[in-house]
């Protein structure tokens, strides 16, 4: 392939890639999910419970019981765009707790615990525990 058609297939690519990011769902967080699982695992599974049903061990004890990340069913307008359930709603009652938009006053509030990165990991774990 000669110079000027490889120069064009990039351009090509750059501008697909650009036009992506600009039609990505607002508020979309680019998580990594294999991260947020170790996130998840250490800081999430004793309320949550290891599959995201609310049944861990300290779960099982609260009411109410913690969300059921299984069924992806979520109702927080965290970040206040008046569409629910956004990764950016997720990431927002992980970072200020539940209590914080009106939820049960025992989901922690993660922020300065958790960074910006792990707190977006794990939404994007969470969103693979719906079945």
């Amino acid at each position: 392939m000669n110079r000027s058609k490889i120069q064009n297939h990039l351009a090509l690519f750059v501008s697909m890639a650009a036009l992506a990011m600009l039609l990505a769902p607002a508020g979309a967080l680019a998580g990594d999910a294999a991260a947020g699982k170790t996130v998840y695992t250490v800081n999430c599974l004793s309320c949550h419970g290891e599959t995201g049903k609310g049944d861990g061990p300290v779960g099982m004890v609260l009411q109410p019981p913690p969300r059921d990340f299984s069924v992806g069913d979520f109702m927080f307008d965290g970040d206040g765009d008046g569409k629910i359930a956004t990764d950016a709603d997720l990431a927002a009652v992980v970072a200020k707790g539940a209590g914080a938009f009106g939820g049960n006053q025992m989901m922690a509030a993660w922020a300065g615990m958790l960074s910006e990165d792990d707190i977006a990991n794990v939404v994007a774990y969470i969103r693979t525990l719906k079945k």
